[in-house]
């Protein structure tokens, strides 16, 4: 007999972590952070502690407590039990959000992870570029253990311990097996590459699960296919995404690109714009509006390394020699004829200074970077602000203050807030617009990576499950809609 336990996603957006238990094996489909009830407990500067494992987390109800699935240093060290084999055989994994990927971090290594070659360039691009605690998705490095000092007697911390995950690589289509289940990765339009859904099979049950989708991207014919292929097999369970079941209509990226390109040739100076780093179709949006305009795209450092990994792989987004990357002050601030350091009682400027001084404040990803012939400075903005439309976060508003933008404008291309630390950090964005006197434009500059209502239950109505599980929305009840064509919605219910 197959049974479905749902230790996430339930009336809540995201945290989705789902077991399927056959007779023989068993896997989740994702393993994320739930935003809502991590916020309520959390925030920037006060997290779990490491020190005791996963224990801060089980208690503040973030992961559940499962045997057989957790990390061994994490285990050990406060004392719990550590099995021999694992008590799950795979995690297949819809798309990298942290929403959906997050806690793998506490994951064993053993413990076979199923991934599209894109979310594993975002990941990689995560572990590699990325200071957070808990973002060990790649590979694990293994905490709490000692060897023997090199000189002397006793003990050092021990920095050796870095193992890889059982990470695999899933191809669109192309059947693979989890003990008694049949798998196919389902590719599907979201907002970041390598999204995907996914139709299992064993004895018992036919699973559909639909990850996080749309049909308003630039690629709505793989959610379509999707569809089809799902229909095909005949489900007898369906988990769907609910994220907008209650809303009526959607934005395209066309749309957005137009807008933008009215909104930017408006502008006599600097625009700047704020959308998901990881989301390289806004990227591709706001790449042509900057040549609709006459403009160059500024990306961050950040940003630039994911779009080097793409060009790896795919001709699909621009290459990185067709963007501007921008090179903040870190550290010494060590930057162009502004900034001096005293060398022997001399104070020299830092272009006197040898360039290798200069980018010890950069970290080694980030210096590869800065050898291309297309990277620019604060200088380049102030200078020339009517020539380049500048991408930047939240976190990066701080570079406003050297770049002191005039006549420019502020373009909101990312969601709105949807808890309390996202609306105090709006209010803080809208302070610092006013301080540079920049004009927000924020209607309607957003696609969303979710289907809207009438989307999503025509898309279930036409796959045509035995049964629905709502997951991934606070409206669940919008999906009693589905019962006058047969389809059993059962609400599912939250595991600890």
């Amino acid at each position: 007999m197959t049974s479905i336990d749902f230790f996430g996603g339930v009336d809540e957006i995201g945290g989705n972590k789902i077991r399927v238990q056959g007779n023989e094996s068993s896997f989740f489909f994702d393993f994320g952070m739930g935003f809502s009830h991590a916020n309520d407990y959390l925030s920037e500067f006060l997290q779990p502690r490491k020190a005791n494992g996963i224990c801060d987390f089980v208690e503040l109800g973030l992961l559940p407590y499962i045997k057989g699935i957790y990390r061994e240093d994490y285990l050990r060290h406060v004392g719990l039990p550590y099995p021999d084999k694992p008590s799950v055989d795979g995690v297949l994994i819809s798309h990298s959000h942290v929403d959906h990927v997050a806690y793998v971090h506490h994951l064993r290594e053993d413990i076979p992870i199923y991934l599209t070659k894109e979310s594993h360039l975002i990941l990689r691009a995560l572990e590699e570029t990325g200071s957070a605690s808990f973002s060990e998705y790649l590979h694990l490095k293994k905490s709490f253990y000692l060897e023997p000092k090199k000189r002397g007697d006793g003990y050092m911390r021990s920095r050796a311990n870095i193992v890889d995950r059982d990470i695999n690589i899933m191809d669109p289509y192309k059947k693979f097996e989890i003990g008694d289940f049949s798998i196919k990765s389902a590719p599907v339009d979201h907002s970041l590459p390598g999204a995907s859904a996914f139709i299992c099979e064993n004895e018992d049950e036919t699973i559909v699960y639909t990850g996080d989708l749309r049909f308003h991207g630039r690629h709505p014919e793989l959610t379509r296919k999707f569809i089809k292929e799902a229909k095909k097999a005949k489900p007898t369970i369906m988990i769907s995404e609910g994220t907008r079941i209650d809303s009526k209509r959607n934005i395209s990226e066309i749309e957005i690109e137009n807008r933008a390109v009215d909104a930017v040739e408006r502008c006599e100076g600097l625009v700047v714009v704020n959308y998901p780093v990881r989301d390289l179709d806004r990227l591709v949006t706001f790449y042509k509006v900057a040549e609709d305009t006459g403009r160059k795209l500024v990306v961050s450092l950040k940003q630039a390394y994911i779009l080097k990994l793409f060009n790896e792989i795919s001709n699909e987004y621009p290459d990185l020699s067709e963007v501007m990357i921008y090179k903040p002050r870190k550290g010494w601030g060590l930057l162009g004829e502004d900034s001096f350091a005293c060398v022997d009682d001399e104070w020299l400027c830092a272009s006197d200074i040898e360039s290798a001084q200069c980018l010890r404040d950069y970290k080694k990803w980030e210096r590869g970077l800065l050898e291309n012939d297309n990277v620019l400075t604060y200088q380049d903005l102030r200078k020339d602000p009517e020539d380049y439309i500048f991408r930047c976060d939240f976190f990066e508003l701080k570079e406003l203050i050297d770049i002191k933008p005039v006549n420019g404008v502020y373009i909101k291309s990312s969601t709105e807030p949807f808890d309390e630390q996202m609306e105090i950090n709006e209010r803080k964005v809208r302070e610092w617009l006013k301080l540079f006197n920049l004009p927000l434009k924020n209607k309607c500059f957003h696609a969303s990576g979710h289907a809207n209502g009438k989307e999503i239950l025509e898309m279930i109505r036409e796959i045509n499950p035995d049964k629905l599980y709502p997951v991934h929305t606070t409206h669940k009840n919008e999906f009693l809609k589905l019962k006058d064509d047969g389809i059993d919605v059962i609400y599912p219910t939250l595991r600890k």
